[in-house]
């Protein structure tokens, strides 16, 4: 399989159908990394999760506390049972999520955009785990809903007028 730019590329059985069935069946998101920083990617996706209904579970050690959910410094001190591991640490970091994802008895692996680990995603689906790789859950939940908009923010507006701007030096 060629290189391609992060999000585009297809994995074997990651079809959209695929995608679909794994966000309308999973509810419990584990992120692995999320930040507190509201600047950061994973808050902004968790935030979204979040208000369409996900229960988000941060698990990172740098806090205690991440848009007022209890944070976990790992996933074995996450409450029971674990359905999604969403992933959003180094592609390095990723074998051993999955080792203690796979060990706990999880559903999912979902590793976000531009985290990329074939060995990884091929050890998961072997123990029976679904594996989206090189895409965003916000994102995607975002295509099948009707919560991408510009900027991939829902602004409430729908309009077949182009945006008008006042760029006035």
């Amino acid at each position: 399989m060629s290189e391609a730019r992060p999000g585009t590329a297809q994995y074997p059985g990651q079809t959209t159908a695929y995608v679909l069935n794994v966000l309308r069946t999973y509810r419990k998101v584990a992120m692995v990394g999320l930040s507190a920083n509201p600047n950061r990617p994973s808050y902004f996706a968790a935030t979204y999760l979040k208000d369409y209904g996900f229960e988000i579970t941060p698990v990172n050690p740098a806090y205690e506390e991440v848009m007022g959910l209890k944070a976990y410094s790992s996933l074995k001190e996450v409450p029971m049972p674990l359905e999604v591991v969403d992933i959003f640490r180094k592609p390095e970091e990723v074998p051993a999520i999955v080792d203690e994802a796979i060990e706990l008895g999880a559903k999912v692996i979902w590793m976000q955009l531009g985290v990329i680990h074939p060995e990884a995603r091929e050890k998961a689906l072997a123990a029976g785990l679904e594996v989206v790789m090189d895409r965003c859950m916000k994102i995607e939940h975002a295509r099948f809903h009707g919560g991408l908009n510009f900027a991939g923010i829902r602004t409430g507006l729908i309009s077949s007028r182009k945006p008008q701007f006042d760029l006035k030096l």
